[in-house]
């Protein structure tokens, strides 16, 4: 369970789907098919509940973990200085746009928040700074065991999502590219809302593509056989993976008006790469399409002086050379659910 470094250049980086908001995926069965489309999945356990992936859903995560699939990520570690001051200042943005304002505070039950994925283990002066404006605002309540920060859980979420984007330039020390990826809907409402508020210059760049399904119901399936299949098909599941966030960055750098033309001329070809998915699956379980994978974004020029999309990007350019000059940056999450489903 222990954070591998790869050496900076010794081989490209793997790329590994990053789940959040918790610290373990919130259905199982859709982990086996949201694995079909990474090199891994990355989770961001505090150290004092290290063991939960094993705890919550044993056969999954050592399944994963046996073919080198699960890494667990240390918030201890990588919440460190530079992102508690990234958070810091992406909060303060949200807190002055007066998007928490309306926040019911009453019987709401709060939901725990780790002291470390707060930044106390990187900038404690910073997080007390931040708990303290939350506080204030009736949003946070003191801590009950020393380790986590009861907090309003709209607000807990938003944390969860700002890390999601904040420590993906963690990942080439890992030898990983971390892709934010979440099962909750509610939870990428949250990451849209955010990169639209009126004051953040990102807001008409926003794009989300409608989900498509691509595989079948794999709750029933053993995760060996799911993993045997993932070896056989991992290239067309990337390929889709890479196709439908390739849109989304492109889209969203388009001009509004330009973007109906757009997504008529490549909707086919996402289409065609979904159908042959879907029919690998079918072909393979003998069941319907029911698990669908797609990707909401934004990318923006740097040079537009965008406060909150300079510190969510943090130097970890959205769109991959040589697509792009380093002049760009952005933010986006993948989204993926079962069919009917939208938690």
């Amino acid at each position: 369970m222990a954070q591998k470094k790869t050496a900076v250049g010794s081989k490209a980086p793997r790329e590994v789907a990053f789940y959040y908001p918790g610290p373990v995926w919130h259905i199982g069965d859709w982990v086996k098919n949201l694995i079909l489309f990474f090199d891994g999945i990355a989770v961001l356990v505090p150290d004092y509940i290290k063991d939960k992936p094993f705890t919550s859903d044993p056969s999954i995560a050592a399944g994963l973990e046996r073919e080198g699939l699960l890494h667990i990520l240390s918030p201890e570690k990588l919440v460190d200085g530079a992102a508690t001051e990234r958070l810091a200042a992406a909060m303060g943005k949200v807190i002055e746009s007066g998007a928490l304002d309306p926040l019911s505070k009453e019987d709401t039950p709060f939901h725990e928040l780790s002291n470390s994925r707060l930044g106390y283990g990187g900038d404690p002066h910073l997080a007390d700074a931040l708990f303290k404006e939350l506080k204030a605002r009736n949003l946070a309540k003191d801590t009950k065991d020393g380790v986590s920060i009861p907090m309003h859980p709209m607000v807990r979420a938003l944390i969860l999502v700002l890390l999601a984007q904040i420590l993906r330039p963690c990942g080439p020390q890992l030898g990983f590219e971390l892709s934010p990826a979440t099962d909750r809907f509610k939870v990428v409402d949250g990451l849209h809302a955010l990169l639209s508020l009126p004051t953040v210059p990102s807001s008409g760049h926003v794009v989300s593509l409608d989900l498509q399904t691509v595989g079948a119901d794999l709750g029933p399936v053993p995760i060996d056989e799911v993993l045997s299949f993932r070896r056989e098909h991992l290239a067309e599941h990337r390929a889709y993976a890479r196709a439908i966030r390739r849109f989304v960055e492109q889209l969203s750098l388009l001009p509004e008006r330009s973007r109906a033309k757009a997504l008529r001329d490549r909707q086919e070809e996402i289409s065609d790469i979904a159908e042959s998915l879907r029919r690998v699956s079918r072909t393979q379980w003998k069941r319907p399409a029911y698990f669908g994978l797609t990707v909401l974004g934004a990318a923006w020029s740097l040079k537009t002086g965008n406060p909150l999309g300079a510190i969510l990007g943090a130097g970890a350019s959205l769109l991959s050379p040589p697509t792009v000059g380093p002049e760009l940056t952005g933010s986006y999450s993948y989204l993926f659910k079962a069919a009917g489903h939208f938690a």
